[in-house]
């Protein structure tokens, strides 16, 4: 499954709040330097939906703030 996620880094509170199935707004602490903030939203989204971190894949948008995230086995 492939979602759109629009991140907005340097957040006080860390949450996902999802627009539709597909979108998804990431509030995040991190500051985006050196891939933290990009690892940080690997990690709320995989104990979001409950699957490991490898299963979970950055397509397109690592240097941007809105990002296309694909989720491999999803039950």
């Amino acid at each position: 499954m492939k979602i759109s996620v629009k991140v907005k880094a340097n957040q006080k509170t860390q949450s996902l709040e999802f627009q539709s199935e597909t979108e998804c707004i990431a509030k995040l602490k991190s500051l985006p330097i050196k891939g933290k903030a990009n690892q940080e939203l690997v990690g709320l989204l995989s104990k979001y939906y409950g699957v490991t971190k490898k299963d979970i894949e950055i397509v397109s948008g690592h240097v941007s703030n809105i990002k296309i995230v694909e989720i491999s086995n999803l039950d």
